[in-house]
Formats: C-alpha cells, sequence, structure tokens
C-alpha cells in the first residue's frame, strides 16, 4: 500500500507478542518473515514448504521467482537471517503438529477456510489469500497499539528502512527489493522515521529559556558543568548524576566554589556570561 509506513525495531517486537490462536504460529511466522526478508506480500503468500525448508532444515538464501514478482522488479535471492530461520522452523513445526506431514508443494501459509483432500491420506489447504493477510496483520498492528498508515506492504518497508539504516547503502537495498532503478529505491525506503522524530524534538518550545544551543563536534570537547547545565536546561533529571560525581569526587569547574556544587541560577548565570565571551 503506498505511503505505509515502516516499524521500528520496538514496533516489530511489539507486534510479534500480539498473535494468538490456533494459527498464531503460521501469523507470526508471516509477519517475522516478511520483516525479515522484504518479500512483497503476494511473494510471501505464494511460498510453499519445498521453497524455505530443504534437506531437513530451513534455507539461508530465499528465491523470489520472477513470476510471482509485481510489475517491473527482477526475481532475486534474499539472504534469511536467524529472525526468518527462526520463524520458518516454527512454522514448519506447526504444519507437522497441524498436518502429521510435510510437503513441499504444500503452500506455506496455509488457509483454514480452503481446505480439501489430496489423495487417500494427505490434507492439503490452499493458500491464505491477501485479504485474510491483511485482517491479521491490521488486527495485530491494532493490539499492539500502533498508530499511522500500516498494512500487509509495512512488512516490506520495514526491512528495507531497516536495511537502508544498517548499511546506508542504497544499492545494496536496490538489489534486496528487487529494483530496476535506484531511483524506485529511493522513492520507496523515503527518510527514516526515526530521525524524523528525532527532528522533531529537536526544535520543540517546552523547555526552550533562549539559551544558546551547545555545538560541539564531540561531548568531550564540553566541559562537564557545562553539559550537567544544558542537559538540566533541556528538561533532563541530573540530580542522580549530580549525587554519584559529588561522591566520587569534587566537582570542580569554572562556576565552583569551595569543590560545592553552587545553586543551579547561578551557574546558569556563569555559563551564559561564557557563551558570551565566546568560551562556550
Amino acid at each position: 500500500m503506498k505511503g505505509a509506513r515502516p516499524l521500528s525495531n520496538d514496533e516489530i517486537l511489539r507486534v510479534s507478542l500480539e498473535f494468538s490462536g490456533t494459527y498464531s504460529v503460521r501469523n507470526r511466522s508471516l509477519f517475522m518473515l516478511g520483516v525479515s526478508v522484504g518479500g512483497r506480500i503476494s511473494e510471501l503468500l505464494a511460498l510453499t514448504i519445498g521453497d524455505v525448508y530443504q534437506n531437513g532444515q530451513p534455507v539461508k538464501d530465499l528465491l523470489f521467482a520472477k513470476d510471482v514478482v509485481k510489475g517491473k522488479e527482477n526475481a532475486r535471492m534474499v539472504p534469511v537471517n536467524a529472525d526468518g530461520r527462526k520463524a520458518i522452523r516454527d512454522l514448519i513445526d506447526w504444519h507437522r503438529g497441524q498436518y502429521g506431514t510435510l510437503e513441499k508443494e504444500r503452500p506455506l501459509f496455509v488457509s483454514r477456510k480452503h481446505l480439501r483432500k489430496v489423495g487417500e491420506s494427505s490434507r492439503f489447504c490452499a493458500a491464505l489469500s491477501r485479504s485474510q493477510a491483511h485482517r491479521v496483520l491490521e488486527d495485530a498492528f491494532e493490539k499492539a497499539g500502533l498508530n499511522g498508515k500500516l498494512a500487509t506492504h509495512t512488512l516490506r518497508k520495514t526491512f528495507a528502512q531497516r536495511c537502508y539504516d544498517q548499511s546506508g547503502d542504497i544499492f545494496q537495498v536496490k538489489e534486496l527489493l528487487g529494483h530496476r532503478s535506484v531511483e524506485t529505491t529511493k522513492a520507496y525506503i523515503g527518510i527514516s522515521y526515526a530521525k524524523l522524530q528525532r527532528t522533531a524534538e529537536a526544535i520543540e518550545v517546552v523547555n526552550y529559556n533562549r539559551t544558546p544551543l551547545l555545538l560541539h563536534s564531540t561531548l568531550t570537547e564540553v566541559p562537564t558543568d557545562t553539559l550537567v547545565i544544558e542537559l538540566q536546561r533541556r528538561g533532563y533529571d541530573t540530580s542522580s548524576t549530580i549525587t554519584q560525581m559529588q561522591s566520587e569526587r569534587a566537582f570542580l569547574s569554572p562556576v565552583l566554589h569551595d569543590e560545592k556544587i553552587i545553586p543551579l541560577e547561578r551557574a546558569r548565570s556563569a555559563h551564559m556570561t561564557r557563551l558570551r565571551r565566546g568560551q562556550g
């Protein structure tokens, strides 16, 4: 879905805990495999047991065939990380418990609404539909208390954004998504939601007191007392830090007197004086 946002790592964990019932393993595995390999929902639902489980173990590389790929994307091989392999392993165990045997051609994500017999002893299910998958994921998103535009495509968006945040290499993400053009990938991953959130918080005026922001390349350049005052100005509780510093050693700085912390207002005044003199 166009505009669907990605999930943060914390949101992934929250959603993963919200699947319950007989098909909870199937539904959780769909979610976790989706955010781990970045397949479109149509690609994920087209997978069979034989696609993901070979020689008695989950595959380490998953092939998305071109004939189920939407639009102008290419067939591709995607590495399956530990999260993805666990999702496959859990789902294979679930298949054994539900159906007794493993059949290579059986859909990985089976639908309970389309059960039918094949032969004398084999039960075979049709694949979960896109609308069913949408309802399953939408319900989990809601139970996890998430907001914003979320859909089945959120899984693929999440994979793409996490890969880009990790590598910073848009060409690598392009290959993993199977895009023919990097321009498609640029439009696709957009800007990190977490970075947008940090930017928005950085310009808030709730704790603004007309003191200029500190501009230092590293924390080591900031005098300790100045750093504490700046943290207080931004609304952080520094009492435990100050207490610890007092107990470990004298808190010596240009704004202190007799090795004791002077009142905050006097410290602020001294801090502003240094800033005006270009010493901050």
